[in-house]
């Protein structure tokens, strides 16, 4: 993720701002150029200072406070690129209803982008696409004896629990789990892993390579599951996953190191807005310094972003112990666990541009 700047005032923003704190401006962002735009109105469309060329709309979704991106107004689109691979919402006439919703469209957004910066396809239902990718975001239903909402992926339909945007729940959950980690973002880089391995990987003929990797997909899920709550994770785990759940099946493993990959790139694109530099004082080793200096989209090698990523989650995790939180990146990466991410890094990188 990037930092922004106001175009009008140069006041800096952010990637959820709405308006422009300092001239009062409302923001919008851009997808075909990346970046957060004031506006100012022109009749029925709005001018982008970012590209006053050209005349944009909002997304339909600002109208209901949750979007901020825009639409090229010629291109006759009502939503915009992210907006537009929803399915179902919500009743939002609940207003509980409106800020889970509120807040599952700000994770999704940030999904969105990573999407675009890493240039991976994300067919629409109008594509005409065999398996687009579309989002329903559901909640538990009124009586308590019928069946609840399960956040998952099935043939490029993501479904998101609404429930997984009430911070008390979700907390709840992970603590009932023995999860490290669990939040709406890792939630939607998780679950699109799983869509994107049937594009990258089913439908790319990556299947023996990624076999030689993460193992035999072909093993009964079902039997997978019931004997990872039954019996955990294998003792020796850390050396080899990148989470517990990763050991539960092939499937999990790369869903789950396809999320990490994706929080590494995004996390270490903001550090290095921020002109981040790990150097401590008290020691030389190369190990706990970086730089970070390049664009985590376009590195060659996933050591790269590896070798940045460990002096930052060091350094990070320790800023969250001296506030009394917890780590930051409460994870391992162990040698294994780089290999997987430099498959995953390699196949994203061979899609064609």
């Amino acid at each position: 993720m990037q930092l922004f700047k106001c175009q009008h005032c140069a006041q800096v923003l952010y990637f959820e701002n709405t308006i422009c704190e300092k001239c009062g401006r409302k923001l919008g962002y851009l997808p075909d150029l990346g970046t957060m735009s004031a506006t100012d109105p022109d009749g029925a469309n709005w001018i982008a200072l970012a590209n006053p060329e050209r005349r944009y709309r909002f997304c339909a979704n600002w109208e209901l406070n949750a979007c901020n991106w825009m639409v090229d107004a010629e291109d006759g689109e009502t939503y915009c690129f992210a907006c537009r691979h929803n399915r179902t919402i919500p009743d939002i006439s609940v207003p509980e209803r409106q800020i889970a919703w509120e807040k599952l469209e700000e994770a999704k957004r940030r999904l969105f982008y990573s999407i675009i910066k890493l240039k991976l396809p994300a067919p629409t239902v109008s594509s005409g696409d065999d398996e687009p990718l579309v989002f329903d975001f559901l909640d538990d239903p009124p009586d308590a004896s019928g069946p609840r909402v399960l956040t998952g992926h099935d043939s490029g339909v993501i479904t998101i629990s609404l429930k997984e945007a009430d911070d008390a729940v979700r907390e709840a959950s992970r603590t009932a789990m023995g999860e490290p980690y669990r939040t709406l973002l890792g939630h939607f880089r998780h679950e699109v892993g799983h869509y994107y391995w049937d594009k990258l990987v089913r439908d790319g003929g990556a299947l023996e390579s990624f076999r030689a990797v993460f193992g035999d997909e072909t093993a009964d899920y079902g039997e997978a599951l019931t004997r990872h709550y039954e019996q955990g994770a294998p003792a020796d785990w850390r050396f080899s996953f990148v989470s517990s759940y990763a050991t539960m099946h092939p499937w999990e493993d790369w869903a789950e190191t396809w999320a990490h990959y994706l929080h590494i790139v995004d996390t270490l694109e903001m550090a290095g807005a921020f002109g981040i530099t790990i150097d401590p004082d008290v020691s030389d080793d190369p190990e706990l310094v970086t730089e970070i200096a390049f664009d985590p989209h376009r590195v060659r090698r996933v050591e790269t972003l590896i070798d940045a990523w460990l002096p930052l989650t060091y350094a990070v995790n320790c800023l969250n112990r001296s506030m009394g939180q917890p780590d930051l990146y409460p994870f391992v990466i162990p040698p294994k666990v780089v290999e997987k991410m430099s498959y995953i890094h390699r196949l994203i990188h061979a899609v064609k541009r």
